[in-house]
Order: C-alpha cells, then structure tokens, then sequence
C-alpha cells in the first residue's frame, strides 16, 4: 500500500505539469490588426470601419462593418490611389457589403493588378476607401476614409472664415494633419445655395494687407454640403514649403469667392490662416 501511494505521488505532479505545459502551447498569440473609420457622405446615417487583420505574412484579411445600411442593399467596396479629397483609380476590389448586416470581408494577397501586398504594406498605403450605393450607382458613395499613410491623426488647427458680401455665408477653415505630414484642408461654410460652386483660395499676405497673390488653389465649395476638401502637399511658388507643421506658419489668408463664373473680386467669406491668426 505505501509502494502504490508513493507510485502516485511520483505520477500526479508529472499530470499536472503535462497537462500545464498543454494549455501554454494551445495559448493563441494576440491578434494584430488596424481599424480605420468610414464617414458617411451621401446619408447621414451611414458610417462605419474598416479592419485591416494580419493573418501571415502575405495575407491580410480586410472586414468592413457599416451601421445604418437599409436592409436588402448590396454595396461594393474599394481601395482608391491618393487621398479621398484628391480622388484616384481603384487600387483593390473589396467584399460587397451586405446591407442587412452592414458587413463585408475578404482576405488578400495582391492589389486588382496583381501586385502583392502584405498588410505591413497596406498600413502604409496611398490609398482612401469608398464604399458606394449599388453596383449600379457607383457616382454615390454612403461611406469613405482615408486609409494608410493618408490616415488622419487627430491634430488639428481651425480658423474662422467671416461674412463678406453675403452675411448669411461664414464658417471655417481646419487644417488636419496625416500620417505622412500632409495636410487635409476643410473649408465648412453655413448659408451656401444647393447648385451654386464657390472658388476658394489661399492667398499670401493677411486680409488687412489684401489682395495677395494666390499661393494654393482649393478645391470648390459646393453650396449643397458647404464644404470642400483639398489634401495640401506643396505651394504653388515654394515647391519645399511642405506639410501640416509649415502651413501652421504660413503668412496667409483664405478667400472664398462669389460662385462661378461671377467676379471672383466678390467675395463671400474671408479669414486669416497660419502665423496671421
């Protein structure tokens, strides 16, 4: 009887050990992934994420997840070249969002082109994505976000754009800075006409000096939304004034101007930028 007790006392800790050293092997490394967010452009209603998940070294799975899709509703998905505001070609056809459960996902080894990418690569991409109404209706989006180096990293410096002609138009002016030091520029005015463009300028000198040449063309305000967005990389006269840090010092001022064609010496809105603040 004490050879067998002393048998199982030699026996239990080797159990124990062994069935410990078998629940440290099934442990599963933590998941390595990256989410960006999907805004909602035609439909206020709609926006979302998309998750970039690394599964090995050549393969990335990508899951999309909307809220606010009508049920029923089919979506396609794409990565685009450039940022959103500058618009590009398709880079990589994603999963169709299915609109009763707002999801989609699809693993990838290859840009539309065949050119490999591994999910390091796509964290460092040139790229937005859109997600658009139908495939029948690709014109309207319902959500977009840039993604990889164009991502947006919450720094921001916002200027007020005051009524000129028009006491009913005013608003502002935001800088937003990107991963890669660029610099996304918003202009948000209040009391625009649907249908109506609004040509918009940074010009140098500051508004108590104007006029001053123009030093960076933005896009066009459009009087539905009220807003335009331009992704600043250079000035037009300093090819090296680069970057979000530099347009914070820049000695200028914003102009936006009476809609197309009209006199652009009218002007609707104006407000001092960079070191004139």
């Amino acid at each position: 009887m004490k050879k067998l007790m002393f048998s199982m006392m030699l026996v239990l800790p080797t159990l124990f050990f062994t069935s410990c050293s078998d629940d440290d092997d099934a442990t599963q490394a933590p998941e390595e992934s990256k989410t960006y967010q999907l805004a909602s452009v035609a439909d206020p209603s709609i926006s979302g994420t998309a998750k970039f998940i690394k599964v090995d070294e050549k393969t990335t799975t990508i899951e999309l997840q909307l809220k606010g899709t009508p049920s029923g509703g089919m979506h396609p998905a794409h990565i685009h070249l450039n940022t959103a505001a500058e618009g590009g070609d398709i880079a990589l056809t994603l999963g169709t969002v299915d609109g009763t459960t707002g999801f989609s996902t699809i693993t990838v080894t290859a840009l539309d082109n065949k050119t490999a990418i591994s999910y390091e690569k796509l964290l460092e991409f040139d790229g937005y994505i859109n997600v658009h109404a139908s495939s029948i209706d690709l014109a309207t989006l319902v959500a977009q976000g840039d993604i990889g180096e164009n991502e947006l990293t919450g720094l921001s410096t916002s200027y007020p754009l005051a009524s000129v002609s028009d006491p009913a138009i005013s608003g502002s002016f935001m800088l937003q800075r990107r991963v890669n030091g660029e610099a996304l520029a918003t202009i948000t005015l209040n009391g625009t006409k649907e249908g109506v463009e609004y040509p918009a300028h940074i010009h140098a000198g500051s508004v108590a000096n104007a006029p001053g040449a123009i030093i960076v063309d933005l896009n066009t305000v459009k009087g539905k939304t009220g807003m335009s967005k331009t992704n600043l990389k250079k000035l037009k006269a300093n090819p090296d004034f680069f970057g979000y840090e530099k347009l914070l010092t820049i000695d200028g001022y914003v102009n936006v101007h009476n809609p197309m064609p009209a006199d652009l010496s009218v002007l609707v809105a104006q407000g001092n930028v960079g070191k004139n603040k």
